[in-house]
């Protein structure tokens, strides 16, 4: 499977619905499947547009067009973006993109990934992903669905209406962070962290609700968050974080398939399609830095020496989330030593 040969076109979405042929004459005249997937951005963003849409593609022409997707951006099918799992679960869609950290605790394994600066570069640490997810989470965070793709988007980073040129200017900023995790680390380091989906961002910028957001550079210009901050705080080869995603399916729209399309749907996911997601959003973060820059955006390049002061502040963030997990019984010690061994072994290749 070749997912670097996928090409990069425009909006669809999914839920799924087996519809029989009922005597048409010919199955290029009418799908066997028509599947949902349903999302949160819209269908212009670089997630949907270079990987889903493409994605969605492949399985099409390698069904003969006896699968047909529609696409959903911007949860055109209704609902918010931290319903998207008890969507897939129910039924109301076929097939969901989130972050599993939109529904906070639900899924704690993942949060390991969003550790601070535990990340090295997201094609790896999606690999990863799926290969811890496999080891300990398929059968346990997502027994209620089944997944198709785990991964990771680039390096997070800080965009501010007021430069963030060293830690101390992070106190008292109203900073938008996307899991629970980030909200924790945030809120350590001096921040005060509003957590909110991301589609929420632009919104919570231009009223003031909010002074600063992490997110990738790769979502920026969808969202138009360039054009709504100057500053751009960059941790050069270290990651403050990243945060997870899910692709997963409703099990019965799974089943329900025959069993050669089955078989499409599995070649199409897993390690390969994790590993090419992941690699997909570090590479989309290049445009909009370079449209920032462009446009006289402030890039700040933190210093080595600023950058290890972060990370001894975020450290208690890492040796509470293990306390946590271990109380819960999920052996948080080894949960983050394998994800590091994993994400060192993936890095390496």
């Amino acid at each position: 499977m070749n997912y670097g040969n996928l090409r990069a076109l425009t909006a669809g979405a999914v839920a799924l619905a087996v519809l029989p042929l009922a005597g048409m004459a010919t199955p290029a005249l009418a799908a066997d499947v028509t599947l949902r997937l349903h999302q949160m951005l819209p269908a212009q963003a670089s997630v949907p547009k270079n990987i889903l849409v493409p994605w969605m593609e492949k399985i099409e022409e390698e069904s003969d067009g006896r699968i047909e997707f529609q696409h959903y951006p911007a949860m055109q099918l209704g609902g918010k973006p931290p319903e998207l799992v008890d969507q897939a679960i129910d039924g109301v869609a076929d097939i969901i993109w989130t972050l599993p950290g939109y529904t906070p605790g639900r899924f704690p394994r993942t949060e390991v990934f969003e550790l601070p600066f535990i990340m090295t570069n997201a094609e790896a640490v999606s690999r990863a992903f799926w290969q811890l997810g496999e080891e300990t989470m398929l059968g346990a965070d997502f027994k209620d669905m089944k997944v198709l793709g785990l991964w990771v988007h680039g390096p997070g980073l800080i965009h501010s209406k007021e430069p963030i040129e060293s830690l101390d200017d992070l106190n008292g900023v109203k900073l938008r962070a996307p899991t629970r995790v980030t909200n924790g680390m945030f809120s350590s380091l001096g921040a005060t962290p509003i957590g909110m989906p991301v589609p929420a961002v632009p919104e919570a910028l231009s009223k003031g609700v909010i002074d600063a957001t992490v997110v990738p550079w790769e979502v920026t210009g969808a969202l138009k968050i360039n054009e709504l901050v100057d500053n751009h705080t960059d941790f050069g080869d270290e990651a403050l974080y990243t945060a997870t995603f899910i692709l997963g399916m409703n099990k019965d729209s799974y089943e329900s398939l025959p069993d050669d399309l089955k078989a499409i749907i599995d070649k199409n996911s897993g390690l390969a399609l994790s590993a090419f997601a992941g690699a997909q959003m570090q590479r989309d973060d290049a445009p909009p830095r370079d449209d920032a820059i462009a446009e006289g955006a402030n890039i700040i390049e933190l210093s080595p020496e600023e950058i290890s002061r972060w990370k001894e502040a975020s450290a208690p963030t890492i040796e509470k989330w293990i306390a946590e997990m271990d109380e819960k019984g999920l052996d948080g010690t080894g949960l983050y030593n394998r994800a590091v061994e994993l994400i060192e072994e993936n890095t390496k290749q």
